[in-house]
């Protein structure tokens, strides 16, 4: 049970930071591509790759995956609205932006998850 928690306590925190941070992103660009959510989506690739990474290399107490891989990177960072504002766009006749979308968020993604794997490893 007190695995739940660390997990709930991390998404308490991560779903409101993913919230706000993806507006402050999206508010300064263009309205049709979703820069928020690729930003937000490709800085919790990278930080979970580091919290892996570290948390592998350096005994962590067992309360650290939990509230920051699971809770606040589980909240933080978010699929399906990767998906919808990706359905978003090829329903509003932007395919290609829509195939940039999806290009960029797994390459970008995995690209960042391998940076923080390796950052934590050093």
């Amino acid at each position: 049970m007190t695995t739940v928690l660390w997990v709930a306590l991390g998404s308490a925190v991560g779903a409101p930071a993913r919230y706000l941070l993806d507006r402050f992103v999206q508010n300064r660009h263009e309205r049709v591509f979703p820069w928020g959510t690729l930003f937000v989506n490709v800085t919790g690739c990278f930080a979970l790759g580091l919290v892996v990474a570290l948390t592998s290399e350096h005994e962590a107490a067992g309360w650290v995956v939990p509230l920051l891989g699971t809770g606040f990177l589980g909240g933080y960072t978010t699929f399906s609205t990767f998906g919808w504002e990706t359905l978003r766009l090829a329903e509003d006749g932007a395919a290609q932006a829509a195939l940039v979308n999806v290009a960029a968020s797994v390459g970008i993604g995995l690209g960042a998850a391998s940076l923080g794997l390796l950052a934590g490893s050093w």
